[in-house]
């Protein structure tokens, strides 16, 4: 198992990884599958083309069997001949250079796709070093290129030796034959070549591909540490993460706090909960939470209250209500309207007792008439 920095490399590459690598010119690719497909490509060019190929060599082969001597020593007349010998041959020959040209483009962009990268190409000493070719050389990679190019050699020479016995003696009336029935069998002979060859490479191709990309996903792998260190790039550093929440929230709640002296009503659970209301007389706006909180910024929110002498009452389940289902700044639900109102008429008949405007407000009932869905 490859290992960097002490650690093994267990982990797939992540989308950010192979991304990068791709940008490298880092690709999985197959020369196998190239070369398979550059032979096939030329192979079916051939059969396109072997009808013209065929006439082409006849006529060229005709034209320099029946050269003259005089013709040799003959500027014009061995140009003439040249030329009418080549003519033929120049379109079906293009076709299949043209063919072979974007077969191997295409052959290799099959695997890996078109990428275009000067980080391949640039000069970087690793590739300079003798030591690192010498183990480059001697490395498995190299190994397995050997194994591959042992067993190609050994299917071509398997495919020469088998054709060479079967059509044996085909080949030897080659000679005996007619110039044109000898060019166009000879052709022949050559395209069924090419389609065994093409045949058996496939059987190289079909066990080369997988094990590229399994080499190619084996060369990305990444150590825990990088992948947690990625993760830390993608998302930010949790810790970062936790104190910028931290400083949201602490900001938040000064904001909060700032707002408690302007509150109508401090409503408490009487321990664990706070909750301060505030109802704007002038508007038709329902009674707003300006403040709310647990444990911590309960007990801050009624010493805040206290202080600028803010109206604190108990009523548990009302206060439950009120904090989970409502947020800061946002108006109370439509279920909790009355008892809210409740409250609200308790501290105004209250205000008006103390400045001896009224009688003291009857006691608020213990059980606040609030809906089950906002109980709880």
């Amino acid at each position: 198992m490859a290992e960097k920095d002490g650690q093994e490399q267990t982990e797939d590459a992540t989308e950010k990884k192979l991304t990068q690598a791709r940008e490298k010119g880092q690709v999985v690719r197959s020369k196998e599958l190239a070369t398979t497909f550059v032979l096939t490509a030329t192979g079916a060019a051939f059969l396109a083309f072997g009808d013209a190929l065929a006439r082409a060599l006849v006529i060229n082969m005709t034209s320099l069997f029946q050269l003259e001597r005089e013709d040799i020593f003959s500027p014009d007349a061995l140009l003439e001949i040249v030329s009418v010998s080549i003519k033929p041959l120049f379109w079906p020959m293009f076709g299949i250079m043209i063919v072979g040209f974007f077969a191997g483009i295409i052959g290799n962009i099959l695997m890996g796709g078109m990428v275009f990268s000067g980080e391949s190409i640039r000069p970087k000493a690793s590739k300079m070093s003798p030591k690192a070719g010498l183990k480059r050389m001697m490395g498995p990679q190299a190994m397995v290129e050997l194994i591959k190019s042992i067993a190609k050699v050994a299917v071509v020479v398997t495919i020469a030796l088998l054709v060479l016995k079967v059509q044996f003696l085909q080949i030897m009336e080659f000679s005996l034959q007619p110039l044109n029935i000898s060019i166009i069998q000879s052709l022949n002979f050559l395209t069924d070549v090419f389609i065994w060859l093409c045949a058996s490479l496939i059987i190289i191709v079909a066990i080369d591909v997988p094990y590229q990309y399994w080499k190619h996903a084996k060369e990305l792998r990444m150590t825990k540490q990088e992948v947690k260190d990625e993760m830390k790039d993608v998302n930010g550093n949790p810790q970062l993460k936790g104190k910028i929440r931290q400083m949201q929230m602490e900001i938040s709640q000064r904001r909060m706090m700032g707002d408690v002296p302007d509150a109508d009503v401090i409503i408490t659970n009487p321990t664990h909960y706070s909750v301060a209301l505030k109802y704007e007389k002038s508007g038709n706006a329902a009674p707003k939470v300006v403040a709310k909180g647990v444990d911590q910024v309960a007990f801050r929110i009624r010493e805040m209250a206290k202080e600028h002498k803010v109206p604190i009452l108990e009523s548990a389940a009302l206060t439950r209500a009120i904090y989970h289902s409502t947020e800061i700044d946002d108006p109370i639900p439509e279920g909790l309207f009355i008892a809210v109102a409740q409250i609200l008429a308790y501290v105004y008949q209250l205000e008006q007792f103390k400045q001896r405007k009224g009688n003291r407000p009857k006691p608020l009932p213990k059980a606040m008439d609030i809906p089950d869905d906002l109980k709880y």
